[in-house]
């Protein structure tokens, strides 16, 4: 099975925000040195437990660093930019990584109004979305009225980051799908994604391809592995506080707060969607929902404030993995 790594550019407390980006462009490198097949960078805005506004800049320069791993965006959320701009930013990456860059596309919007404002959009249906994602396939594939470039001999592929809807969109044009978050412990997930399968319209010689993202942490126990989480699952308890997700603070800085009875079953609820434990454990959650859904591959997502920790996470993941 296929192992991959999307990284967040996740912002520290008590370290300069420009310092996550250097920390993403050292990820990427151990990523390729591990094995992992794929190294993405995600798309947030104004967001300040992120500092990856812009995945294509942020791959270009991992690019310079690697030489085998594959680049990708998790995700271009498309209804932020035109289909025109998208394609040619993704192929002028691939002519400075031939043959590495996948694109990753979503529908999410800006995290707040103002944020959406500024983008200069308020809402992105499923229509739309399939709409725009097509074009962007034309452009790319030189079908479009208008030729972007520099034209690419080989194209860079497109997933699609599919929630609800976005299932449906997948199969019908022929795309690969990747899916996180809370789909992954529902029930009907295996039927959906049969749905999908049975669905399928190959593109160019296209098969299903599904891609699960979990936030996967592994350390000496379960114990330990769940500490390393915190962090992650604190910044979500305080969004949905604050409206603002934060960033990162270290576990000895959470545990002297005196947290409400809310925020401790938030964090309860956070820490039991993470895949978050000893070798053992982890190993048997992957089992478990990778014979659940036959994936094809696992997309860790996981941080955490110690840098250390988590680059220790990332190797003996691939450990388990490889």
């Amino acid at each position: 099975m296929r192992y991959s790594l999307l990284d967040r550019s996740r912002t520290r407390a008590g370290r300069p925000e420009q310092a996550a980006l250097r920390d993403s462009l050292e990820r990427a490198v151990a990523a390729e040195r591990l094995g992992y097949h794929r190294f993405w960078a995600a798309e947030h805005h104004t967001v300040p437990g992120i500092a990856s506004g812009a995945p294509a800049v942020l791959l270009a320069a991992a690019g310079q660093h690697t030489s085998r791993i594959r680049l990708g965006t998790g995700g271009i959320m498309l209804p932020n930019h035109r289909p025109l701009v998208v394609a040619e930013q993704m192929l002028m990456l691939d002519s400075l990584t031939p043959g590495r860059v996948d694109l990753g596309l979503g529908r999410s919007l800006g995290f707040t109004a103002p944020v959406r404002e500024a983008l200069g959009r308020s809402e992105a249906s499923p229509e739309q979305f399939a709409q725009e994602v097509a074009e962007v396939r034309h452009y790319l594939e030189g079908t479009a009225a208008l030729t972007a470039r520099p034209v690419a001999e080989s194209p860079p592929p497109i997933f699609l980051l599919a929630t609800g809807s976005g299932l449906d969109t997948a199969a019908r044009l022929g795309l690969p799908v990747v899916l996180g978050g809370p789909v992954l412990g529902a029930a009907e997930l295996p039927e959906r994604l049969a749905s999908y399968r049975r669905a399928f319209r190959p593109h160019r010689g296209s098969a299903p391809n599904v891609i699960l993202s979990a936030d996967v942490l592994v350390a000496d126990t379960d114990a330990e592995a769940r500490e390393l989480a915190l962090p992650e699952v604190w910044a979500m308890a305080r969004s949905r506080e604050t409206g603002e997700f934060p960033p990162l603070d270290s576990v000895a800085t959470i545990r002297a707060r005196a947290l409400s009875g809310r925020e401790r079953s938030r964090i309860e609820r956070g820490l039991a969607t993470t895949w978050a434990g000893s070798e053992r454990t982890v190993a048997a959650r992957i089992e478990e929902v990778m014979e659940r859904t036959a994936a094809d591959e696992l997309l860790v997502s996981g941080s955490t404030f110690d840098r250390e920790a988590l680059a220790a996470s990332d190797r003996r993941v691939a450990a388990l993995l490889g």
